[in-house]
């Protein structure tokens, strides 16, 4: 075992890990502030490390130039930070369904530190992050967020040009559909919220001396907290099931 460490490929396993180790800098959960470097690092080389002897054939030969060098390691750089950014795009769209949830619910002014995405957010964004990145794990499908970065080396072949154009139109589709995603998360909550102010805004009308603001906001808070607890698990389901559908897209059959 010890013969077989030494006799490793150094400039293969800097290669690998260059594109592994972006990719998870960047992957929601391998990411986190909350982990400590030092257990980033250990997991990215110790991955790196298994993935070497398989992608071993496909890494280009060893370059003549410092400059050739750099720029295997740029295409290896940008490989793994299209797959970790994919990643994260797709979890945005908790924080987009969160968000939306908060202006409807009469809090979004509730800001919290939201670990998942190292920012305050609001507090319903905040607790969808953390359960979204919850059942990811507990559902093992972090395993399929790294299968796609070892898989990445048929679709983006070391040592040769990236299809940027293609890599750009990805990010973009990605974008739409998790903000699409979001909204479709936060429908029954738009409509709760557009049957509440039709209500509220009539009997406004009918009582004029009832004290609107006083008496809506509390009963609006209620009503949607009641229909978060109804819908949380469909919410769940239909962001895990998106996210692995969307993930499933970077693996080799």
């Amino acid at each position: 075992m010890l013969q077989e460490l030494l006799n490793t490929n150094v400039y293969g396993f800097l290669v690998v890990f260059t594109r592994l180790g972006t990719a998870m800098a960047l992957m929601p959960g391998f990411s986190a502030a909350y982990v400590p470097v030092l257990a980033r690092l250990t997991l990215g080389l110790a991955l790196s490390l298994l993935v070497l002897p398989v992608v071993a054939d496909r890494l280009p030969p060893l370059p003549d130039s410092g400059i050739q060098l750099f720029m295997v390691l740029l295409v290896e750089f940008t490989a793994g930070a299209f797959i970790g950014t994919a990643t994260r795009i797709l979890i945005g769209a908790l924080q987009t369904a969160g968000t939306m949830i908060s202006y409807f619910s009469s809090m979004a002014n509730a800001f919290v530190q939201d670990p998942v995405a190292e920012q305050q957010s609001s507090t319903i964004a905040g607790f969808l992050s953390v359960t979204g990145l919850l059942l990811i794990f507990v559902t093992d499908m972090h395993h399929t967020m790294l299968r796609a970065a070892v898989d990445s080396y048929v679709l983006f072949v070391p040592g040769h040009l990236l299809p940027v154009g293609d890599m750009a139109d990805s990010v973009a589709r990605l974008t739409a559909d998790s903000f699409a995603l979001g909204v479709r998360m936060s429908a029954p909550f738009v409509v709760t919220a557009v049957a509440y102010y039709l209500g509220l805004g009539l009997l406004g009308r009918l009582m004029p001396a009832l004290p609107v603001f006083f008496f809506g906001l509390p009963v609006q808070i209620t009503l949607q907290i009641m229909v978060l607890g109804l819908t949380l698990s469909a919410m769940m389901m239909a962001f895990l099931t998106a996210f692995g559908d969307k993930i499933g897209q970077f693996l080799t059959p």
